[in-house]
């Protein structure tokens, strides 16, 4: 049997992906038009955009409406397996973040808390809304949860300039609160209207949903946080070990 031929569109995927590995494109630059490459390479319209749309899939490429397709760089990888904060974690990697405060008040508990917090179902919590940018690009929504029946010092972050501070900083530095561990789970979903305004995404375009409870030493749950994460931007690695 002869060998499968390679469809054309993943020939071009794939010189284009080089490209942008490589650092032929940078973050920023400009592609060549749907035409430019449809008169290089040979090959229809349809056949282009069906590339472009895989790496505008894997969050390489973005499409403006009027402008042409530029480079947006690739996905930002986060380790699951270590438990650390946003502001933290791009700080390491010398990435430039910053976030832009929806609410920050006191609300019912969510049900979904109830037990885990172990308070009544009708017991007030701290909720910080944020949106999180990473180097100038909204990146994820992020509702924290905070058990003020666990610490009532949690009842100051209401009072912080959030937008500024660090969370998990505050609670660790300020608050000597010895986080230990998290259980989350993930799964995918579809922004809703505001979601996607608030990401410059699409109404119903793909998110990915982040659910975590986060513990203390002594097993007390603080926190509960739910992220919407742009699935162009994101993708996560855990290392398994025997």
């Amino acid at each position: 049997m002869g060998e499968t031929p390679i469809p054309l569109y993943y020939k071009l995927y794939v010189d284009l992906k080089e490209s942008l590995n490589s650092g032929k494109y940078q973050k920023g630059d400009k592609l060549p038009t749907e035409k430019e490459l449809c008169q290089n390479y040979g090959i229809s319209r349809l056949t282009v955009r069906r590339a472009m749309d895989e790496l505008r899939r894997e969050g390489f490429i973005e499409r403006l409406k009027g402008k042409g397709t530029f480079v947006t760089g690739s996905k930002r990888e986060e380790q699951l397996a270590i438990l650390t904060g946003f502001t933290d974690e791009a700080r390491k990697r010398g990435s430039e973040t910053r976030s832009v405060v929806l609410e920050n008040k006191l609300v019912r508990v969510p049900a979904d808390a109830v037990e885990l917090f172990d308070i009544p179902a009708d017991a007030m919590v701290v909720l910080l809304k944020r949106v999180r940018f990473l180097e100038g690009e909204p990146y994820a929504i992020e509702e924290a949860y905070l058990n003020v029946g666990a610490d009532i010092r949690f009842l100051n972050i209401t009072q912080r300039d959030m937008e500024k501070e660090s969370l998990y900083g505050i609670l660790r530095k300020e608050f000597n609160i010895n986080i230990s561990y998290a259980e989350e789970e993930m799964e995918l979903t579809r922004l809703k209207k505001e979601e996607a305004r608030f990401l410059r995404q699409e109404q119903d375009d793909c998110a990915i949903m982040r659910k975590r409870f986060t513990y203390t030493k002594s097993d007390i749950c603080i926190e509960y946080v739910i992220s919407l994460y742009r699935a162009d931007k994101s993708k996560f690695r855990i290392v398994r070990r025997i």
